[in-house]
């Protein structure tokens, strides 16, 4: 059957009921097909990346997102503390002056392990143990002696290479007058 021959009540657009979520949705696609064919969507900032959209489902969003750009972190359980504390203690004490500063900061950690083994566990168990406070104070001293002396070498090859340079700059001079540019 011919287009020509359908009756124009057929056409009549009171005829349907249309639900209009189903339309907004219909004509969307289709624009957001048209877009897509257009290239309206290539090279858009963020391509390829997932969304996060985990943070949005949770009502205290806001919070979280703000504690999270503001660097916030939550205090650790005090074995971990401990655990990071000391590791991190020979680089600290590396930058101390003098013995009675080493010695004092290897005490306060010694009591703070001390004061955590009394206490009652909260988190993983505590297994950092306090140190020998002449041990490490000795330690110190001999790795500040180490940077010391490789500061000393450091400066000795600095001022030998400035020495050569001055020399081979005194020696072109020297040449330069003798036997004129070239």
């Amino acid at each position: 059957m011919a287009d020509r021959d359908i009756p124009s009540s057929f056409y009549n657009p009171h005829a349907f009921v249309f639900d209009p979520d189903v339309v907004i949705a219909l004509m969307a696609d289709a624009r957001i097909r048209q877009a897509t064919e257009r290239g309206d969507f290539d090279n858009l900032p963020g391509a390829g990346k997932p969304l996060d959209l985990t943070l949005y489902d949770d009502p205290d969003w806001w919070l979280k997102n703000l504690l999270r750009r503001e660097g916030f972190r939550p205090p650790l359980p005090p074995s971990i503390q401990l655990r990071k504390d000391d590791a991190a203690l020979d680089g600290e004490l590396d930058r101390m002056f003098s013995r009675t500063e080493v010695r004092r900061e290897v005490e306060e950690f010694n009591e703070r392990v001390i004061r955590a083994r009394y206490e009652l566990p909260s988190g993983p168990p505590l297994i950092t143990m306090p140190r020998d406070v002449e041990a490490t104070v000795e330690a110190w001293a001999e790795r500040k002696a180490a940077r010391l002396e490789e500061a000393r070498v450091r400066e000795c090859e600095q001022r030998d290479r400035r020495e050569e340079e001055l020399r081979r700059r005194r020696s072109a001079r020297r040449r330069r007058l003798w036997f004129g540019r070239r």
